[in-house]
């Protein structure tokens, strides 16, 4: 008969998790390096284009958080929640209460009160905001409160061939195993090890019927926003990089939590190696998308008094929001054509005057039906 599974909460030494130091200290310091240049980018910029980073950063960690859940919000409503919520501007068209306001609310909550104790009664009220505008007609949930019957397995495959990944603690555990994480969390200093630790052990208790993946996003958010000492809201997007990684979020989990056994259940290094990349891949892009806006704010400041059409703004202001490095910056009258939505005469009259106003360059060796142009930054 095969053996069952054994799950790393059942284990005696859970939850006396170890990493090797050694494997992990290279990563650390290239985060810390990172984390460092976008404080000081930040305290640089000017308060619009601050304000413009901190809005896509919010957009993007409430979208792909509940992306990776399956839930697709609608972008829009999430950027005029946000602008309305940081007092940017109220737009006429952003009326009622929606769960991407309620998500907004609790992000917020995450970055700006990281002071505050984590208590159950914060992650309570953080699940009731999550379900409040919440209507699903396949299953009910629990909201506000711990699962409470069943068991709490991730399967997937066709029926009669199903594979357990993960089993979570019973129900039952809850209260305890809630009552413990709660307690390591507002004891232990913040630093990139606990934001490690404090998303994989949140996993693990896996304590509502749904939302845990989300909550434990929030938590993340709630450890680095202290660890940055942030104003607000953070510049990136640690669920946007998940997002775009979710084999290598699966497959680290898998190889942790006890679907791959291992000669030291305990030991997490390969989760914290895994997290450690995704959040130096969540501040780099942070900085590169930083750089666009600041490239984005010069060029407009040095043309602000040019003669630009809104068919050459339109078309500047795509390129421009890729970056001036970005491999698909080049322009030709084609692609100018297409953007702009006119004509060949009239793209090509425009894209000579782009020229002659120094906004753009043609690159060199090109010419006739290949001749390619750049922005100039």
């Amino acid at each position: 008969m095969k053996k069952e599974k054994e799950w790393i909460w059942q284990h005696q030494a859970y939850p006396h998790f170890e990493y090797d130091l050694k494997k992990l200290d290279g990563l650390i310091e290239s985060v810390s390096r990172k984390q460092g240049e976008l404080m000081v980018l930040s305290r640089v910029m000017g308060r619009e284009n601050l304000q413009e980073s901190q809005v896509n950063a919010l957009e993007n960690e409430i979208v792909s958080s509940s992306a990776i859940e399956g839930e697709i919000l609608d972008r829009d409503s999430v950027k005029s929640s946000i602008k309305e919520k940081l007092e940017i501007e109220v737009p006429q068209s952003y009326r009622g209460k929606t769960k991407e306001s309620n998500y907004v609310d609790i992000l917020l909550d995450a970055n700006s009160n990281y002071t505050d104790k984590l208590s159950l009664e914060k992650i309570f009220t953080w699940h009731c905001k999550m379900f409040e505008n919440h209507h699903s007609k396949l299953w009910n949930i629990e909201i506000g409160k711990f699962r409470e019957s069943g068991t709490m397995q991730i399967v997937s495959g066709v029926a009669g061939k199903e594979k357990i990944y993960y089993e979570a603690p019973s129900c039952g555990m809850l209260d305890s195993e809630m009552k413990a994480y709660i307690e390591w969390f507002n004891s232990t200093p913040a630093s990139l090890m606990k934001s490690a630790i404090s998303h994989l052990w949140f996993v693990i208790i896996h304590p509502f019927d749904d939302g845990n993946g989300r909550l434990t996003r929030l938590i993340t958010d709630m450890v680095l926003s202290e660890l940055e000492e942030s104003t607000t809201t953070r510049l990136y997007s640690m669920s946007k990089s998940i997002n775009s990684d979710r084999k290598g979020y699966y497959n680290a989990l898998e190889q942790t939590t006890g679907y791959i056994k291992k000669e030291n259940p305990m030991d997490i290094t390969f989760w914290c190696e895994w997290f450690l990349n995704t959040l130096y891949h969540a501040l780099v892009e942070a900085i590169e998308s930083i750089e666009h806006v600041v490239d984005k704010a010069k060029f407009w400041d040095k043309h602000r008094d040019s003669s630009i059409n809104e068919r050459q703004a339109k078309v500047l202001n795509m390129i421009l929001d890729r970056g001036v490095n970005h491999p698909q910056r080049g322009l030709t009258t084609k692609k100018y054509m297409k953007i702009a939505g006119t004509t060949s005469a009239t793209a090509s009259r425009d894209v000579k005057g782009l020229l002659e106003l120094g906004c753009i360059e043609q690159v060199e060796g090109t010419a006739g039906r290949n001749i390619r142009y750049l922005v100039l930054a």
